[in-house]
């Protein structure tokens, strides 16, 4: 009786496990089965966005109602924007104004890269109507919830508290000039997030045995029939299934688990054919709505 007990203490007081959901493993093209770019790192009963692609408010809600109570409209209050395209960020409307409609109280807190600011603002600002009648229409609200705190990160460790560790950093993505990664510790993970990235030195030296690297990646063997100018483009703004395969074999994690995958016709058993003829660790190709604990 007396060891039940102490379990039952052990187990009130001990931290909440950290766990991966993907919201959104898609890309430029709109596949109704894979939304707009989202991860949701949820740390000590917390949830944490890595992007907002199109699609990314409801899919939250949907892993809502498949149990992970952590992703209810009013904790939508974190988010982090690894670049400014739009495929990454064109559900951020719908992150500031929906969990409001619903209950956030609190302004959205976003993180991002230079134009961050300016995004937030502007988006704010293309929606002073929809603002002004739900405050002063008789609509139950409140005053706060709509608002973000946008802040432009660096490289370096981007928000600490609740025993968790951000830390952004650059990625090469093409022309793009801030494109960043994001690492999060936890008490009892250690999670890398790659965004958009060509091959990264940066993604091996952050992950470094990481518990769990997200990583996107297109499949070689269908670059092979792209067109010159989208072979020249892919080859200089993403990453291939070789070349992933080489980065995880330096950068060991645990788990390397796909995201924003370009298929072009592949199947998920060809594309990780493809990176597990030259890896021997566990690779896994996310879908929406996958979680990973």
């Amino acid at each position: 009786m007396r060891s039940l007990l102490l379990l039952s203490l052990f187990l009130s007081f001990s931290p909440a496990q950290t766990k991966v959901v993907l919201l959104g493993t898609g890309n430029p093209n709109a596949n109704p089965e894979r939304m707009g770019a989202s991860i949701a790192v949820i740390a000590n009963g917390k949830p944490y966005l890595v992007d907002f692609g199109p699609g990314v408010v409801r899919r939250a809600s949907e892993a809502y109602e498949n149990g992970i109570e952590e992703l209810d409209m009013p904790n939508l209050s974190h988010a982090f924007a690894t670049h400014l395209h739009s495929d990454h960020t064109v559900g951020l409307a719908d992150l500031i104004f929906t969990p409001w409609v619903l209950d956030r109280e609190h302004p959205l807190e976003l993180y991002g890269p230079r134009g961050i600011k300016a995004m937030a603002g502007n988006t704010v600002r293309a929606f002073r109507e929809d603002i002004k009648i739900r405050t002063t229409g008789g609509q139950p609200h409140n005053k706060t919830g709509y608002k973000v705190n946008a802040h432009r990160i660096s490289p370096g460790v981007v928000y600490e508290g609740d025993d968790l560790t951000i830390t952004a950093f650059k990625v090469y993505h093409g022309k793009v000039k801030e494109a960043y990664g994001y690492k999060f510790e936890t008490n009892d993970k250690t999670i890398v997030i790659s965004g958009d990235a060509a091959p990264s030195e940066s993604i091996v030296e952050q992950c470094n045995g990481c518990d769990m690297l997200f990583h996107e990646v297109y499949s070689l063997e269908k670059f092979q029939l792209k067109p010159p100018e989208w072979k020249a483009y892919h080859s200089t703004y993403h990453t291939s299934t070789r070349e992933l395969a080489e980065i995880a074999d330096r950068a060991r994690p645990d788990r390397l688990i796909l995201y924003h995958q370009i298929f072009w016709g592949a199947t998920e058993d060809e594309i990780l054919t493809e990176i597990r003829q030259h890896y021997n660790g566990v690779v896994i190709s996310g879908k929406d709505l996958d979680v990973f604990e």
